[in-house]
């Protein structure tokens, strides 16, 4: 017998609406067994998706998905959305290399109707699916599902602010947990918080009811009162935020009761106007662990390995260290102990960024501004225009957000601002919203700013110490989990290896020669990929006789150009490697380089990095695999340039 027999024998989604409230019920409890048992499985969005399971029912009890639009934001609550649209069959390999997407996806289903990975998006894709509705004088409705956070960031006001104006039939649920990836932060959340009890406000209402009804005219007065009874109430709960622009409130509700969810849902399917509807619901339903730590519960990681292949990690490696991410934690609050400059800040992911022990430590000197990686870097401008050294530590694929204060606020001032952009390079599951992919391409054209890309944990701490010595604005970029070291007793050329022990300087501008080789190829790479290079040179040596010199340049900018010009002039090919967009990169920075001292024609250069496409979700292993840039792609790679007749072209 089925542990989920609702779920496993209903045709979905259009079986929904005919479900009694005792079947809906216990389906929720199906979807949240499902949920858990998939997710810390494979790894994903655990506490999010259990907070919403109610009202994703509802949803569909009111609205028909193939019709009618509903956009999620962010995207992480949307497993039960998942499997109550046809997906149930498939819900296993959520996550896995080939299955289904953490987040809504146009090119996996039809009831996806707007993909997402980002915060605070919903409402200005809502807005623009009910426009084009009106404009093809359609009557279906839009909904926009809107938490977890993301109505602190501004583009959600921004949109809020257009809907109104507009007056578009649009709904907007609320889905107020309190949380984001931890905590919420800032007056909004505290503001969403407030709800006066019916009998407080009845209080208030008689008091005024007394008071007036002594004076002349004062009956009339108490008749306006009456009639304008929402508008007094909503000046004193959250109702008042949204009034303001022109939205009809209703709630706050509890949203695990789905009787009142569908009740305010029909409700407001019939106002001709933007409609808000606050939710109050708990992060991790129905999981205690989950309730009880929604923050360590919002993204957990894989206990089951994929079932797809995937390349076994490469022998005589260790880890290097902690993690990146501790190890930036660690090194900032040591450099943080000798200098009351620094100060920290994320957006919304202090435990993800590493920073929880700052926090802590220098409560005075960290800040979390919520899902506004905008306001971030501006914030930090204003703090190092007063004399302060802010580091913003923020995920790679997050910090594209804040591009224009990047450029204007901070390296147009010639800010000493840090931006520390954890997660870049691939990142495994959660796919191509999440990969850092871009960040080499678009910071590389920014005038002032200084970029180094670390090798592993130790080098970070150097790397760290070296961009907060320096008078403006740098970048750190540094990939998520652990780096790799070397184990030089397993290679026969290992006297070739030239690891400098202990903390060294990170002099500006300037690389290293980690592998001493001959005259033959000359491997240029950057951050994470460089040790991954030692290793498929040693590799490439034992099978060809030849062995590559690597070269770690440590900065994407300034580049360590004499450095490389002289490899360039002293060896026959370069192989040029990056886990970045190959447009515009690293290994387009050193072509340009080559390109302006004219010695392009007597070289043979070939690149690797990441082609020109979105890389989907899966096992980094794996995803490094499909494109080159593990150690066997690698040394494949040279082997070729190693074993040419003439190298030269």
């Amino acid at each position: 017998m089925s542990d989920t027999p609702l779920l496993s024998s209903l045709t979905l989604p259009d079986d929904v609406p005919g479900l009694t409230l005792a079947q809906k019920q216990a389906l929720a409890q199906e979807l949240r067994e499902t949920v858990i048992r998939v997710v810390t499985q494979n790894g994903g969005h655990l506490a999010p998706s259990l907070g919403v399971v109610e009202l994703t029912l509802a949803l569909l009890s009111c609205f028909d998905p193939a019709r009618d639009a509903i956009v999620w934001d962010v995207g992480h609550q949307s497993y039960p959305w998942k499997l109550l649209t046809g997906r149930a069959d498939r819900f296993d390999t959520l996550r896995r290399y080939g299955g289904l997407s953490g987040f809504p996806n146009r090119g996996e289903s039809p009831y996806d109707r707007f993909g997402v990975g980002h915060a605070s998006t919903s409402i200005s894709a809502a807005l623009g699916v009910a426009a084009a509705r009106d404009l093809a004088g359609g009557s279906e409705h839009v909904v926009a599902v809107i938490g977890d956070g993301a109505l602190s960031g501004g583009m959600a006001f921004e949109a809020l602010n257009q809907a109104g104006g507009m007056g578009k039939r649009l709904i907007v649920i609320l889905n107020d947990n309190k949380m984001s990836i931890s905590e919420n932060t800032g007056a909004l959340s505290r503001f969403l918080s407030r709800n006066l009890s019916r009998g407080t406000v009845m209080n208030i209402k008689q008091h005024v009811a007394r008071v007036l009804s002594r004076f002349p005219g004062g009956d009339s007065l108490i008749d306006i009162i009456r009639k304008g009874e929402i508008s007094f109430k909503s000046f004193f709960t959250p109702g008042m935020l949204f009034e303001a622009f022109q939205f009809n409130y209703i709630g706050p509700i509890n949203g695990h009761d789905i009787a009142q969810l569908e009740k305010h849902l029909e409700a407001a399917k019939k106002l001709d106007m933007p409609v808000l509807l606050h939710i109050r619901t708990r992060k991790g339903k129905g999981y205690v662990p989950a309730e009880n730590d929604p923050a360590h519960f919002h993204g957990i990681s894989a206990s089951v390995p994929d079932e797809i292949p995937v390349p076994p990690q490469p022998q005589g490696w260790k880890p290097s260290g902690p993690g990146f991410s501790r190890a930036f934690g660690q090194a900032l609050c040591e450099l943080a102990e000798k200098d009351e400059r620094i100060f920290a800040i994320t957006a919304a992911m202090p435990e993800g960024t590493g920073l929880e022990t700052y926090r802590k430590r220098f409560p005075d000197r960290f800040a979390d501004v919520g899902i506004c990686e905008e306001h971030a870097v501006t914030f930090a401008a204003g703090l190092a225009a007063s004399g302060f050294r802010p580091v913003v530590a923020i995920y790679s694929t997050f910090m594209q957000r804040a591009y224009d204060q990047i450029i204007h606020d901070v390296c147009l001032q010639n800010l000493p601002v840090t931006l520390c952009l954890d997660r870049a390079g691939l990142v495994g599951e959660d796919g191509p919203t999440h990969h850092g992919a871009f960040d080499l391409s678009w910071l590389r054209t920014v005038p002032n700013l200084a970029i180094a890309a670390p090798r592993d944990e130790e080098c970070l701490a150097d790397a760290l110490a070296a961009v907060l010595a320096l008078d403006g604005p740098a970048a750190l970029r540094y990939p998520r989990g652990s780096g790799r070291r070397l184990d030089p007793s397993r290679w026969e050329r290992a006297s070739a290896l030239r690891f400098p022990a202990g903390p060294h300087p990170y002099e500006l501008g300037k690389g290293e020669v980690i592998v001493e080789g001959d005259s033959r190829v000359c491997v240029i790479a950057c951050g994470q990929r460089v040790l991954p290079c030692a290793e498929a040179a040693l590799a490439a040596a034992e099978k060809t006789g030849r062995l590559a010199t690597v070269f770690d340049a440590r900065w994407v900018k300034p580049l360590p150009e004499e450095q490389i010009l002289a490899l360039a002039a002293s060896h026959d090919a370069l192989l040029l490697v990056e886990e970045n967009a190959l447009m515009g990169g690293f290994t387009s920075a050193v072509l340009e380089l080559l390109s302006d001292h004219d010695m392009l024609g007597r070289l043979t250069v070939r690149r690797l990095g990441l082609p020109d496409r979105f890389i989907p979700h899966g096992p980094v292993r794996r995803l490094r695999d499909d494109v080159g840039l593990n150690v066997p792609g690698i040394s494949s790679a040279l082997e070729k340039l190693l074993c040419a007749d003439s190298p030269r072209p």
